[in-house]
Order: C-alpha cells, then structure tokens, then sequence
C-alpha cells in the first residue's frame, strides 16, 4: 500500500532542519492535492448520482469510517445542518467504536465486521439511503463491512480510499482513489491522506447541497445556525436577493419567517408564510424556481 511505504528520502527526518521538515510535509501535502484534479469527473458522477437518490424522497446521508478517516467522515457531516439545514434525520455519522472514537482510539474497533454488519441493520439502510466508506487504507474492517452490507440492502456506496485496488474500492458502486501517495512520516495518514479525504467530502457535501437546492446562487439561503454574526448575515442575503427591501421590512420578514432566508424573500415579494412554504415544495426547495415562478 502506498500509504504504508516508506520513503527513503525522509529516513533521517529527526535530523532535519526545522524549516526542512516544515517544507516537506507541506510540500507533501501539496502534490496530493494537485492531484484531486484529476478525480473532478469522478466526484462530479459521485454527486449527480448522489443528488438523484436523495431527491427521490426522505432518504439519509450516510458518511462511515475508522480512526482518522471516521473522525473527518463527522467532521464534515456535521457542518451539512448549520451551513445548508440538512436535516438531522437525514443524516447519519457514524465512526468505528461510536462517539467514544472521537475523541480517542478505541481499541479493535475497526477490525469489528459483525459491529458494521449489526449497525447496518439498526439503521434500517435500504434503498433510499446512500452510504460513502471513508478509509484511507481501504482495507479497514468495519468499513468495508458497512458498504458491503449496505449495497446488499440497496443503498447508492460511494468509497473514498488512497490505495489503488483497495478492497473498499471494490465494494461500492462508485470509487474514487484518493492517490495520496507516501506520507513523509511513514503511515501517518492523518497528513496527506486525511487532507485529501478533506477536500474530497468538502467537494462532494456542498457541491451536493447546492445541487439539492440548498443554496441561491452562492448564499446560504438554508442556513441553520443562529447566532448575532448570523442574523446579521441573513438580513444582508435577504437584501441581496430582494434588492429593494429596506432593513426594516427585511427584519420583519425574517422574523416572520423564523429566520430561514428563503421563505423571507418569498413573502418579502408579497406571500403568505403558507404560501412561500407551498410554493418552495413544489419547486423542491428552490428559490430559484419560485422567484421565476412569481415573475413569470
């Protein structure tokens, strides 16, 4: 595994300058990144098929991994409901050893097939649902077990590994090898790999959110979370969506709104909240749509 190899031209890293060493593990990094380029088309059928399933109905995003790879999996995941509203109940993060892994390693939890296999089965996966397997390896256990189990069921499997030929790859329907290569301090994957698998869930989730309508244009018109620096940025969407609002009336529509963005600006144009609400569900949620709908 590439992952695995060590490199003979940082056998003496402890003997490094301290900017040598800075430049090499940037500079790692770096040439793994250049070459996500490479997966664009990839990641661009990974979302459209994506987009597909979970527009069909109330079907869950699952994102599943081990370690460091399970820890990004939730990192990720857990921004989907304060940038864009994603639902919690649809969404599932689940990492090998439970929440407890989060924060330290749980000991043989990866390697645990019938822990994947009953996790599965308690989720009640099936053909609504779409899982991606995170592993950097691709041959983890648990991980590898989840999407297997999980495409049984019918679920759409994505699987992000940095291993050609990984047996993760081969389970899902759709792969993406994140070639990372030789991390600098051999085996560490939480360097090269962790950052690829970053930037790969980061393209997939927003790009998956915008295709699912969570987004006007590039405003975070779904926004969930609420805070003073927040509402300040909702009223400044509002206004940039509907121009000619003055603050005043931008407040009152968002507090009539409860401060979701999109139904403000459609009762800013002269809805009802019950009417905005209508209108949104049946353009599945865009603004867009609904915005031409009122002009047409």
């Amino acid at each position: 595994m590439s992952t695995e190899t060590v490199d003979d031209r940082f056998s003496n890293l402890d003997c490094f300058s301290t900017d040598a060493l800075v430049n090499a593990l940037t500079a790692s990094q770096l040439d793994a990144v250049a070459k996500l380029r490479q997966l664009e088309k990839s990641l661009t059928a990974c979302v459209d098929a994506a987009t597909q399933r979970l527009q069909q109905g109330d079907g869950r995003l699952v994102v599943a991994g081990a370690g460091t790879s399970g820890r990004i999996a939730v990192q990720d995941g857990a921004e989907l409901w304060p940038t864009f509203g994603w639902p919690d109940k649809r969404l599932r993060l689940k990492i090998a050893g439970g929440a407890d892994a989060l924060l330290k390693a749980v000991e043989g939890a990866e390697d645990d097939v019938q822990a994947a296999v009953d996790d599965v089965t308690a989720e009640s996966i099936d053909s609504n649902d779409m899982v991606i397997g995170l592993a950097a390896s691709g041959r983890t256990p648990w991980t590898c077990a989840w999407i297997k189990e999980s495409r049984q069921r019918g679920a759409l499997t994505i699987a992000f590994a940095n291993n050609e030929q990984a047996p993760l790859l081969s389970l899902a329907e759709y792969a993406i090898c994140l070639d990372s290569g030789a991390e600098v301090l051999a085996g560490s994957t939480r360097m090269a790999a962790g950052t690829t698998q970053k930037i790969a869930l980061n393209v997939f989730s927003t790009a998956l959110m915008v295709r699912l309508n969570r987004t006007y244009g590039n405003l975070m018109v779904d926004m969930a979370a609420n805070n003073v620096k927040l509402q300040s940025r909702r009223k400044q969407m509002l206004q940039q969506i509907v121009p000619e609002l003055k603050e005043a009336d931008a407040t009152t529509a968002l507090e009539t709104a409860n401060g979701h963005v999109k139904l403000a600006a459609l009762i800013a144009r002269g809805l009802s909240a019950e009417e905005a609400n209508a209108l949104l569900a049946e353009v599945n949620g865009s603004l867009r749509s609904a915005l031409e709908r009122l002009t047409a």
